[in-house]
């Protein structure tokens, strides 16, 4: 009698077509999926916002070199302050603490370019020949001579004491329709330069 009546064995023929059947199965599930184009791949997650104020990269800008002054005088702590490069006497005088209540500003010119090694003297007179640097003077260890009256521009006259661009364009006016100085003595006729203010920067000008 054939193996396939006993006890239901399964032959091999048998356990060959139960294979074939679930193979078919498997194909029709598969091709089912491919055709109604199976299961949807998940969506990325949106873009996050940038944060508030972040700068993108390569937008920072490095910072420039800093200037070291010393600054004596009525101010909150006298002494050596670092400021940034390209920072105005107002902001050297603000890192030394600020300026003593009732302290007379007019000799100093707050809107000025500090330079790297210069003193600024608040409310006490700068010593004789002592005058507050220029751009042109801006070298490594270039001294602070006296400005020549008949050579200085507007923004060299502008850095001395007591004289700001309104008093410089007249020294300049007054060099203008008189040709040139011809002594320091001058000075007293240029509108606006009294004896107190000639006094200050008898020393710190010439003439040639």
């Amino acid at each position: 009698m054939p193996a396939s009546l006993h006890g239901g064995v399964a032959t091999p023929r048998r356990r060959l077509a139960v294979l074939s059947a679930l193979a078919g199965v498997a194909g029709v599930a598969v091709g089912t999926v491919l055709l109604f184009g199976g299961t949807p791949e998940p969506e990325p997650p949106p873009p996050l916002p940038a944060a508030r104020g972040a700068a993108a990269p390569g937008d920072a800008k490095p910072a420039g070199e800093n200037v070291v002054v010393s600054v004596v005088g009525k101010v909150g702590s006298p002494g050596v302050v670092t400021v940034p490069g390209g920072s105005r006497v107002a902001d050297a005088l603000r890192a030394a603490g600020g300026v003593a209540a009732g302290t007379d500003l007019r000799d100093i010119n707050l809107a000025r370019r500090l330079v790297d090694g210069e003193q600024l003297y608040v409310g006490i007179p700068a010593p004789p020949g002592i005058s507050a640097p220029t751009p042109a003077q801006a070298g490594a260890g270039a001294p602070a001579g006296k400005l020549d009256l008949n050579s200085a521009t507007t923004n060299q006259l502008d850095t001395l004491p007591g004289v700001g661009a309104v008093t410089a364009q007249r020294i300049v006016d007054w060099r203008t329709q008189h040709g040139r100085f011809t002594a320091v003595e001058q000075l007293r006729e240029v509108d606006g330069i009294g004896e107190t203010r000639f006094s200050r920067l008898r020393e710190q000008v010439s003439v040639s």
